[in-house]
């Protein structure tokens, strides 16, 4: 709605510059001008040009800020998921997205407090549908990757095809960081140094986790599907690149879930700090010296 009415403040201004450009000398006919003027910018094609732009616009930042939601699992960025799909109103969305060119919706998961109670979390993932989905007898099966996290940004609804809709506020790690350094640089810092001490545990987890795969070269595949795992001066992106790696889908049943809390993790540092006590947990698991479960 602001950039539609920066728009009509544009063409206003446009109109009436035109209109003193163009304007005669005599003061009659600069009269006569700019009521011609007044005339075009009331004109009813004009009137139902404006109402088609600003619904344009509206569409646009709808497309941008408003996702269908789906809760089905916690996904972090960069991790993939194919899953096949039988719910109606599920499979409805799939072909809307698709028909509409817009492959993607919003992925949230749940989590357990400590009382015991699952509550839907509003923080998640955008997924975009990879490929083409394959039509199955009973239904349709298709590949999913995470791209950018979300927070809902106020109360959901359900759209009128039956699926449920949400206004959404998209994050990035960088944006989150450089506000992090202009108000305490040291915990960025920290956040930083922990990151360092993930890559030397990555390759220790790898070398382990390839004795418990579920199947041949799944850990292969995983590593191919995440890519390089960023840069130590990236706390967050690191520390949700190691939470797909230790919490893989499906589950390699090694570690413990901590997807939730790194979604919901407010700074780099609790993010990092996450991911590092998950991965140092996780290995001591697979070797034996500490057993989770």
């Amino acid at each position: 709605m602001m950039v539609a009415g920066h728009c009509s403040l544009l063409i206003g201004c446009l109109l009436m510059a035109s209109a003193v450009a163009f304007a005669p000398s005599n003061p009659r006919r600069l009269s006569q001008t700019v009521s011609s003027q007044s005339q075009l910018r009331a004109a009813p094609d004009d009137v139902d040009f404006m109402a088609s732009l600003r619904t344009r616009m509206d569409e646009v930042g709808d497309r941008d800020t408003k996702l269908p939601l789906v809760v089905l699992d916690s996904m972090l960025p960069r991790q993939v998921l194919k899953i096949s799909v039988s719910n109606p109103v599920f499979m409805e969305l799939i072909r809307t997205r698709l028909v509409e060119e817009n492959p993607c919706f919003g992925m949230l998961g749940m989590a357990r407090l400590q009382t015991g109670e699952q509550v839907h979390l509003r923080s998640g993932v955008e997924v975009q549908i990879v490929g083409k989905p394959k039509v199955l007898d009973d239904g349709i099966k298709l590949q999913l990757q995470a791209t950018r996290r979300f927070r809902i940004d106020g109360d959901v609804e359900n759209a009128k095809e039956g699926w449920t809709e949400g206004r959404v506020r998209f994050l990035d790690s960088v944006e989150e960081e450089a506000k992090e350094e202009e108000t305490d640089g040291i915990m960025l810092a920290r956040a930083m140094s922990k990151a360092r001490k993930l890559e030397p545990l990555v390759d220790q987890w790898i070398e382990l986790a390839r004795e418990s795969e579920r199947q041949p070269g799944q850990i292969d595949q995983l590593l191919l599907d995440l890519g390089d795992i960023p840069d130590d001066d990236e706390p967050s992106e690191r520390a949700f690149w190691v939470g797909a790696l230790i919490n893989p889908i499906p589950a390699m049943g090694v570690a413990l879930e901590i997807r939730p809390a790194l979604l919901t993790a407010q700074t780099a540092d609790q993010r990092a700090d996450i991911a590092l006590r998950g991965i140092q947990n996780s290995i001591q698991h697979m070797n034996g010296s500490k057993k989770l479960f």
